[in-house]
């Protein structure tokens, strides 16, 4: 019984955040919708993030992959978090705030889409990776919280978490993954 009001009130602040999303979502419907255009011409879609939003980035890329709910093909996707050989060598040899913009260098192209999970929307190797995106042509999405920071100024969209609490942000960051994925396998 220890920890019943702790309780209490997360899960009175989770509601509340969760009340809170429904003006973002026709935001998140036209992301949604961005990701099936991108898949339907032939592109692909990056996630990336740190450390949380990096977990995220692979559970949303592993969603499209394999399958979220429904049975179907697999669809490209790839999390730009999980190669430690790429993310070591040129974070020692460029600096870890260009992890993920070298590998849009390699990877990214105008049809594709990228992701970036930051819940400052201020982390400098995602920032640096949206840039490069935006610089090649792809459609470009922040999944941030608080202000939005600046992904505010660099994405095609950001979906705002109207929270400044990490684990709220992050709770709503799956969600929202989650809706994506349901939004995209309605294709």
């Amino acid at each position: 019984m220890k920890y019943v009001n702790y309780l209490k009130d997360e899960h009175a602040a989770h509601m509340a955040m969760f009340n809170a999303l429904e003006p973002l979502f026709p935001l998140i419907s036209d992301v949604g919708i961005a990701m099936q255009n991108t898949i339907k011409n032939g592109g692909k879609i990056l996630l990336m993030g740190n450390g949380g939003s990096a977990a995220d980035s692979q559970h949303i890329a592993a969603e499209i992959v394999g399958r979220f709910k429904k049975e179907r093909k697999g669809m490209p996707a790839i999390a730009l978090t999980t190669d430690t050989s790429i993310l070591t060598s040129v974070g020692n040899d460029y600096g870890y705030h260009y992890i993920f913009a070298r590998q849009i260098e390699a990877l990214c192209r105008p049809e594709d889409l990228v992701i970036g999970l930051t819940t400052s929307g201020n982390s400098a190797n995602v920032v640096n990776a949206i840039e490069a995106a935006n610089a090649i042509g792809a459609t470009t999405v922040g999944l941030t919280g608080g202000t939005g920071g600046k992904l505010n100024e660099l994405c095609t969209y950001n979906i705002v978490i109207p929270s400044s609490v990490t684990a709220r942000i992050q709770e709503a960051h799956i969600f929202v993954g989650h809706s994506l994925c349901e939004i995209l396998e309605s294709v």
